[in-house]
């Protein structure tokens, strides 16, 4: 079986939205330390451009990062639908404003799983930022994202973090796998 990408968002889409995303988040959390919890894998590449985004003169205050694992995919282009909590948080998030930073909201029960987590965490407020969203695909429907990239069509991407089978994170865009 061969596979073959399609080009759906250019690294320079990406670059310029990211920079208009990073000025909404700047701005509405001004004044306030923001603590930035990266869902594991995929969006890495997206918090490490976030977050220098999120410095000065664009951001003055204190941004701490901290990692999550979770997952339902594996190995395959379909979400199994049980979520798997794989690695909580380590920093202490009590009393702190945390953004929690997706690669792609799909279904939605990821989310909506790691939220319920990090509710029982007593944070001072908790908003999703995710690179993309699919709401055709959306099953939970009271995830919704507060900062957003990229809505997209309900097809299988890779790149820029998102991958198949741990295969194609590096790749510098967004891309639609298809096997041929």
């Amino acid at each position: 079986m061969n596979e073959s990408i399609r080009p759906l968002l250019s690294k320079e889409e990406i670059a310029a939205r990211l920079t208009e995303l990073a000025a909404e988040i700047a701005q509405d959390y001004a004044g306030k330390p923001l603590t930035l919890l990266c869902t594991l894998k995929g969006a890495t590449i997206f918090l490490s451009d976030l977050v220098r985004l999120l410095s000065p003169p664009v951001f003055q205050d204190i941004v701490e990062i901290d990692f999550i694992t979770a997952s339902s995919y594996g190995d395959k282009t379909e979400t199994s639908g049980i979520v798997k909590l794989d690695k909580p948080v380590s920093l202490d998030l009590e009393g702190k404003h945390v953004i929690l930073v997706e690669d792609i909201v799909d279904t939605g029960h990821t989310a909506r799983c790691l939220f319920d987590y990090l509710s029982k965490q007593n944070v001072a407020s908790l908003k999703l930022c995710s690179l993309l969203d699919k709401p055709s695909r959306r099953e939970a429907k009271e995830i919704t994202c507060d900062y957003l990239a990229f809505s997209i069509p309900d097809e299988f991407v890779v790149g820029y973090g998102l991958d198949y089978a741990q295969r194609y994170r590096n790749l510098p865009y967004i891309g639609v796998l298809s096997f041929n």
